[in-house]
């Protein structure tokens, strides 16, 4: 992946995550998105999650930094967990997720621009792809 991107994205996650509302004006967010999802965090530790989610955005970025690798290497714990098996979080989910993140990332990060929803979908991408992949592995 670009390195423009990846900087973009990373100096754009420091700045959203020293806000001490993005993780929780994200959860709002995507609960308030669908039935599904609200179905799927009815039991939720949030104080986990956030810091569950918020360390898996560090992998994600990990893992696009060196996409001809494999994503595995950061993600596969991670795959397992929303897998068929475990979570089951269909793929369905993601765009509700995908979505309500950089909602958040417009209305945390100061400098959000075009080029900075572009990062972050870039970068995204490839932890959902990844995810998708592995749902039924």
């Amino acid at each position: 992946m670009d390195k423009a991107i990846l900087d973009t994205f990373d100096k754009s996650l420091e700045r959203c995550t020293s806000r001490s509302q993005f993780l929780d004006l994200f959860y709002t967010k995507f609960l308030a998105s669908s039935p599904k999802v609200r179905e799927k965090f009815k039991d939720t530790d949030f104080s986990r999650q956030k810091r569950a989610l918020k360390a898996s955005l560090h992998m994600i970025l990990l893992a696009a930094e060196e996409p001809e690798k494999d994503p595995g290497r950061y993600l596969a714990e991670v795959a397992e967990r929303h897998g068929a098996r475990d979570l089951d979080i269909g793929a369905e989910l993601y765009d509700f997720w995908l979505d309500s993140l950089l909602e958040t990332v417009e209305e945390c990060d100061p400098e959000f621009s075009p080029e900075v929803r572009k990062a972050w979908e870039e970068v995204m991408m490839v932890g959902i792809h990844y995810l998708i992949v592995r749902y039924n592995a």
